[in-house]
């Protein structure tokens, strides 16, 4: 129990990684809130960790991560509840591979909108709580694509490539008040859009990856239990790749 009793709020944890970051953190002993842009989708999400997890604290909460101030009552009202707030997973994000000759501007500021400014604002609202217990951890969700960007569109490697910076950056200003910030950035991971992609596409893909395998959401799911425990107490800063040594 690597997170007994730790509490922990993790964004983008309905589905897909998110949701297995929230199953790994479950495993470990911590208490979790699933956040999810809609209220009907997080409770279905909460339900059925519910059942996976009878004996586990699980919260739900839908805020409008486009808005800093749901960001700031979200962390305060889980301080209210619980006591504290002891891990932020900031990992709510979306992808694309529009060609720059193709990406609207406005796309494209939408984009780093969600990316970087909302993981700012979770950042923001989590630190401020963490200060005034002296202690905290903050994991952002990056990518591989952060290290060697991608060959067709920029917006997407480019709101890693920000990720990563806001992380490093966090992770000297924020230790002298014991918080640590690091990023988990995921290589190939098998998840519902993966599966959809054809197997003839699939096999080169895995010939790349040193390890010879396409990684499962738990992979990173472990990462982040790593990030966040006390094995990784005088971690930050740091953006550990999960990608079978793709982008190595």
């Amino acid at each position: 129990m690597l997170l007994k009793d730790k509490v922990a709020i993790i964004t983008g944890s309905t589905r897909g990684i998110g949701n297995a970051i929230a199953k790994e953190f479950l495993k470990n002993g911590a208490i979790v809130v699933v956040c999810g842009s809609r209220e009907s989708s997080v409770q279905k999400a909460v339900e059925a960790l519910r059942t996976e997890f009878p004996e586990s604290k699980i919260d739900g909460r839908w805020p409008d991560l486009s808005k800093y101030e749901d960001l700031e009552d979200l962390t305060k009202s889980i301080k209210e509840k619980f006591g504290r707030l002891d891990i932020m997973v900031n990992n709510a994000g979306i992808s694309d591979d529009i060609s720059t000759f193709d990406k609207d501007p406005v796309e494209f500021a939408k984009l780093i909108d969600l990316n970087i400014n909302s993981v700012f604002y979770g950042c923001k609202a989590a630190s401020i709580v963490m200060k005034e217990q002296g202690e905290g951890c903050i994991i952002n969700t990056s990518s591989m694509v952060s290290k060697n960007g991608q060959t067709t569109g920029v917006s997407y490697p480019t709101s890693k490539f920000g990720v990563n910076g806001l992380t490093i950056s966090l992770a000297r200003e924020l230790g002298q008040y014991g918080i640590r910030v690091n990023a988990v950035a995921p290589g190939i991971i098998n998840t519902d859009l993966m599966q959809a992609v054809p197997k003839e596409v699939i096999e080169p893909l895995i010939d790349a990856i040193p390890l010879k395998r396409i990684g499962q959401p738990s992979d990173i799911g472990k990462g982040c239990v790593f990030l966040a425990s006390d094995l990784a107490s005088y971690v930050t800063g740091e953006i550990l790749h999960v990608d079978g040594a793709m982008t190595v």
